[in-house]
């Protein structure tokens, strides 16, 4: 039974507390749009888009009335577009306007899936695509890329992630005008999962239905809130994280049923991530502070980042029928005003950043760089990301902004959900250029023998 408790407290999570649901993303397959003639193949795909997305966002604004649940974000995943251009060759970048140009017909706020997953190698069309990165997302404003450059099963595709570095670098180049804002949309993964909803990572996987609508929650401040309130010890705290992503997740379940009934699209997956934005109160960086930290970063900060994460997927997983995608605390700095403030104090460095990612949802995620950081030290943290995810079994990803013209401690301000924050050190002291140089496969450890 629901009683007036319950709805009060739904009143507040959302009016004070800054619940909200990310995101509704609807996943369209495009493999049924492939053809020889590339112009063709974009023509099917802006029909095929605009057809079943025509009325996501309506949809999404009708909830979001009806309901009072705010739902910041209505987005599309498609088939990762390399498959696309290996059928059609010629120019990717053609792709790419196809996509912006159904955007801008649905009112969506992105659209992602400018993607190719070459974990085990380069298929036809994957390195065309990856090297038309920087202008596609130079000449796009909703577009989203992501690669996935290796994975448990198969190991490490260090060819892919020395080509990266350069395709990162030059990206943020072409879009030095706004903040390098092209670097923001671009994410490189290790174990990369195919009903991601949430951006810049979310492209429709092969074994995907033709049409899903997945939906992503929030509520980094909900939980911090709840955390005030609670004076007992760690076991305690993970009791009080568990029971509130619970209820988390039970309204992200109550969206994408209801998103589904009225589009006729199959129900996907819930994927219950805690995602922070720059507002005050609504942040990763202060649940782990409530827990007991004097700030995020000091010794300490990856245990309570475990803590979180854990708890969260322990009380998420039993509120929803269907959970997955990333599922768990993001730590994007520039999207987190305690991640931000941390970096900016100091106390919050890339090693640690490094560390953490160990234990919570995705990796290194919305960093400032300083503009002189060479092509081969941003391949090296993408490797050495990578190697987490790969030894760990669990997605890792890279997204890092290259701030040209920009050193350590001056500032990248993006606007909206993707903030602002330092332009964080790198150790340059050193080189890795002779480790990248050598390219090859780092080959799957011995986790990958499961069967």
């Amino acid at each position: 039974m629901i009683n007036l408790s319950d709805i009060m407290e739904t009143v507040t999570m959302i009016s004070h507390e800054n619940l909200d649901i990310r995101t509704i993303t609807m996943g369209i397959s495009l493999l049924d749009c492939a053809d020889s003639d590339i112009d063709k193949s974009c023509e099917k795909i802006y029909n095929k888009i605009t057809r079943l997305a025509g009325n996501l966002v309506k949809v999404g604004e009708d909830i979001e009335t009806e309901y009072g649940i705010p739902i910041i974000n209505k987005r599309i995943s498609v088939t990762p577009v390399s498959m696309l251009a290996a059928v059609s060759g010629g120019d990717p970048v053609k792709y790419a306007r196809a996509l912006q140009r159904a955007a801008d017909k649905t009112g969506v706020n992105f659209i992602g899936g400018y993607s190719a997953l070459v974990h085990k190698g380069f298929s036809a069309g994957d390195k065309e695509l990856i090297e038309s990165i920087p202008r596609a997302l130079a000449e796009t404003e909703n577009v989203c890329s992501s690669v996935n450059i290796g994975s448990t099963k198969s190991g490490i595709n260090m060819d892919a992630v020395r080509l990266l570095g350069e395709v990162v670098k030059k990206t943020a180049e072409l879009t030095a005008d706004r903040d390098c804002i092209g670097a923001a949309k671009l994410v490189v993964f290790c174990n990369a999962p195919e009903d991601n909803p949430f951006m810049a990572g979310a492209f429709h996987g092969v074994g995907e239905a033709d049409c899903v609508i997945n939906v992503g929650v929030s509520g980094p401040g909900v939980v911090a809130s709840a955390l005030k309130k609670c004076k007992g010890d760690l076991g305690e705290v993970a009791e009080v994280i568990k029971r509130t992503a619970f209820k988390i997740t039970r309204m992200g379940q109550l969206v994408g049923t209801e998103a589904s009934k009225r589009l006729g699209v199959p129900f996907g997956i819930v994927d219950l991530s805690l995602a922070p934005t720059p507002a005050v109160g609504d942040s990763v960086a202060h649940i782990l502070e409530e827990m007991g930290l004097e700030v995020c970063g000091t010794h300490g900060t990856t245990a309570a980042l475990a803590l979180l994460n854990d708890a969260v997927k322990k009380g998420g997983v039993m509120a929803s029928s269907s959970v997955g995608g990333l599922s768990g605390a993001f730590i994007p700095v520039s999207e987190d005003a305690g991640m931000i403030a941390a970096a900016r104090s100091g106390d919050l460095k890339i090693e640690k950043l490094e560390a953490m990612t160990a234990v919570c949802s995705v990796g290194l995620d919305m960093i400032a760089i300083p503009g002189e950081t060479p092509a081969e030290v941003i391949s090296a943290i993408i490797a050495d990301e990578a190697a987490i995810g790969m030894v760990n079994s669990k997605t890792t990803a890279v997204r890092v902004i290259p701030a040209i013209g920009k050193k350590a401690g001056e500032e990248l301000n993006f606007g909206g959900l993707l903030g602002e924050g330092p332009i964080m050190p790198v150790n340059l002291n050193s080189s890795p250029k002779k480790f990248i140089d050598r390219g090859g496969r780092i080959p799957a450890p011995m986790q990958s023998l499961k069967n």
